[in-house]
């Protein structure tokens, strides 16, 4: 009688990186179904024990990297390759930040920004998050999916009138839609405060909505009302609600914007570590001194560059800066601004001291805040985390490698509650990244921000052999995660 061997794979003499940040070591992996079945140093797993058996030569081997921070709500359906993700090691993408999020409203004309930033209104064909949901389930994304919901989601499907704070029956319509969705597998709730559909939400709205889904066990995340002159207002502002609706708090892309700003960070992380000292809070960066959201008026500035991403009237200005759009035109930067519109922008805003000490925090998880659906987008799409390692860890030595894993690993999966994500060990799931760490790096840039990065060899999602470097996407096992989906 023959034995079935009792792993289907193990990769034998890889580096080990465990995700949790300790230094790495020679050792071994095992492979069953859609789970780890085995770990540890060379030695660990006996010969021959697997069905197959493959030898890494001392290539590292770490859990799948989790974006904490996108806007693939849209792009895991109608791209489920997700070719820019993936490529980049990425095994899982939290999805629906900044209050934006495709369920659950749908919209006869175009969606309002920043809504727009998903798609038009055919991208919004999903009145509940069971809809959402099964609509990962039905298309098999290749990487997971762990889902917010956008508070500017919510009150566009309740509200008739949105700039104003929400009635208590309207509030309560918004707590009925965070109890079916969470009970469908989301992880949370989302704002953005920052953005017209949602600013004029006061502590109190967001405080009741945050915390019906603090019942459900969610986390809350949020772009600030302000990242500019009055940043620590804003994370007072936070503080206050996560506190009050008894919810662990993610600060999304922390920054200091605005060259009156630069430097602030030297007050702002200390404010937001003496709060973690009191309650769970996070936050998520991009490894990037620019950003990126819709072309607004109150954004316009001739203090730092502006380059055009998109534009819906003039689709042959994308990709160049708006005061050459000005000159060529004859006019200033913000009747250009104007013509461009409706439009999205990077924006040169942030000082890179700045970006290095949030990245520095133990308080920060990596997340791209790429924007998949624009024509000329962020370089931070496709170049986010092989960027972390590569330049800032190896090349800069801002921090260890294993620490710029951990950041992208266990703690992001520590902080969104998503269940056997994030580590290398027995009974985790198998989502798993082989890379270079000498040639890790990314290719992307603001002129070719399309480009594939390098180093990164093979990735498996639960188990499967989802892509190498060679053939590219191979196979597709992601899934809805977190919630009530693993464990």
């Amino acid at each position: 009688m023959t034995t079935r061997p009792a792993h289907d794979l193990v990769l034998r003499n890889a580096r080990i990186y465990d995700g949790k940040g300790g230094a790495p070591y020679p050792g071994e992996l095992a492979i069953t179904g859609d789970r780890i079945s085995a770990v540890g140093p060379a030695g660990t797993i006996p010969p021959g024990t697997g069905e197959r058996e493959e030898d890494l030569g001392g290539l590292a081997l770490a859990p799948g990297f989790i974006d904490a921070h996108t806007h693939d709500d849209r792009i895991v359906l109608d791209a489920p390759e997700m070719l820019p993700k993936i490529s980049q090691g990425v095994t899982s993408v939290v999805v629906g930040n900044c209050g934006i999020s495709l369920a659950p409203v749908t919209f006869t004309d175009n969606p309002p920004p920043p809504m727009n930033l998903l798609g038009d209104a055919r991208a919004y064909a999903f009145a509940s998050f069971a809809d959402y949901a099964a609509a990962i389930a039905r298309v098999v994304p290749a990487v997971n999916v762990a889902a917010l919901i956008g508070h500017s989601a919510l009150r566009l499907a309740t509200m008739g009138d949105i700039t104003r704070k929400a009635s208590p029956n309207e509030i309560e319509a918004m707590q009925a839609h965070a109890d079916e969705a969470m009970a469908n597998g989301a992880i949370g709730l989302s704002t953005g405060l920052f953005y017209p559909t949602n600013a004029a939400a006061d502590i109190d709205e967001v405080t009741r909505i945050a915390g019906r889904f603090a019942e459900h066990g969610g986390v809350y995340a949020t772009h600030m009302r302000d990242e500019f002159e009055h940043v620590l207002d804003s994370i007072d502002e936070t503080v206050t609600t996560a506190t009050a609706a008894g919810i662990p708090l993610v600060i999304s892309h922390h920054k200091c914007a605005g060259v009156s700003n630069w430097g602030r960070t030297l007050q702002t992380l200390p404010k937001i570590e003496a709060a973690a000292s009191r309650h769970p809070v996070n936050v998520d960066v991009y490894p990037y001194a620019a950003g990126s959201t819709n072309l607004r008026a109150d954004l316009v500035t001739d203090t730092y560059r502006i380059m055009i991403a998109w534009s819906r009237p003039h689709p042959e200005m994308q990709a160049r800066d708006l005061i050459d759009i000005a000159a060529e035109w004859g006019v200033d930067i913000h009747e250009a601004a104007r013509r461009l519109q409706p439009a999205g922008a990077i924006y040169f805003q942030m000082d890179e001291a700045d970006v290095r000490r949030v990245m520095s925090s133990r308080l920060a998880m990596i997340g791209s805040d790429g924007l998949p659906h624009d024509h000329h987008p962020h370089p931070r799409l496709w170049g986010t985390f092989p960027r972390v390692i590569g330049h800032y860890a190896r090349d800069e030595k801002l921090f260890p490698i294993e620490a710029a894993i951990h950041k992208m690993t266990s703690l992001p999966a520590r902080v969104f509650r998503l269940a056997g994500r994030g580590s290398l060990a027995a009974g985790a799931f198998a989502d798993l990244v082989v890379f270079d760490p000498e040639t890790i790096l990314d290719q992307a840039t603001y002129d070719q921000p399309l480009r594939r990065s390098i180093g990164i060899g093979r990735v498996y999602v639960n188990g499967k052999l989802s892509f190498t470097a060679e053939g590219g996407v191979i196979g597709r096992a992601g899934r809805l995660i977190g919630g009530r989906n693993d464990g």
